[in-house]
């Protein structure tokens, strides 16, 4: 409050009281004048309490206005996080895609590949058949209703094709039985040179020919006068005899 205001006031008074004390306007003025003091002590108490009040509220705006931004930028990062989920969904969804058409694909070569080494199979010389008979019988009958999964077809057609090359790659002696022309079963000693010809001989050099794969398995021909030549083969194999030049026929296929 102002004390001017206040002084002015109490000597207002005083100069009343002096001049006539009893007098009822005096009473009313004096009466006026503490109201009006009281007023002004109102206002200035109003004013302070505003002044708090004032402060309280930028406060409280201020935490506000920090609490909306935070969320803002909350949002913002759902928002992003969002956008992140859902290009890499996308992406996900399209290598899904991928690889579906890639198994589709890789279902279809392995069934070519299955076909095609049943329809072979007959033509593989006896050693390498019963070699490869577990893997042979692992092929499907009927390659679009098998359970078997991809990955165990590859591997099977995998462990088919790499016996296949590595007899193709090599020469083979294998000692068998087979029929002469008369019917008789005869020990012989048949070397196979890979998966296109074969000589045989028996021990005594009387019975000798030469095979050759057909589609319905191998042929056997007759070929007596070869025995010598033959036999011959199979001692430099076995490293009986020293390595020399032997003529012996070959046929192509």
């Amino acid at each position: 409050m102002n004390r001017s205001i206040v002084f002015l006031g109490l000597a207002f008074l005083a100069c009343v009281g002096e001049a006539a004390e009893n007098s009822s306007s005096v009473a009313r003025a004096r009466t006026t004048l503490e109201q009006w003091v009281q007023t002004r002590q109102l206002i200035s108490r109003t004013r302070a309490d505003w002044q708090a009040d004032k402060e309280t509220l930028e406060q409280t705006t201020q935490l506000y206005e920090r609490e909306l931004r935070n969320v803002a930028e909350q949002m913002g990062r759902v928002s992003t996080n969002h956008a992140q989920v859902d290009f890499e969904r996308d992406q996900a969804l399209h290598q899904q895609s991928e690889l579906t058409n890639a198994t589709e694909t890789i279902k279809f070569l392995v069934a070519g590949l299955e076909t095609r080494l049943k329809a072979l199979a007959p033509s593989f010389p006896p050693p390498l058949t019963d070699k490869l008979q577990p893997l042979l019988q692992r092929l499907p009958a009927d390659s679009a209703a098998t359970r078997a999964s991809g990955l165990e077809r590859i591997q099977n057609l995998v462990g088919i094709l790499n016996e296949v090359d590595k007899f193709n790659a090599a020469i083979t002696v294998v000692s068998e039985v087979q029929k002469n022309p008369a019917g008789a079963e005869v020990q012989v000693e048949t070397l196979y040179l890979g998966l296109a010809q074969a000589y045989f001989v028996d021990k005594a050099g009387e019975y000798a020919g030469v095979g050759t794969p057909t589609a319905q398995g191998w042929q056997w021909t007759e070929q007596k006068e070869l025995a010598g030549r033959i036999q011959e083969s199979l001692a430099m194999y076995k490293n009986a005899k020293p390595a020399a030049f032997v003529s012996l026929p070959v046929r192509i296929h």
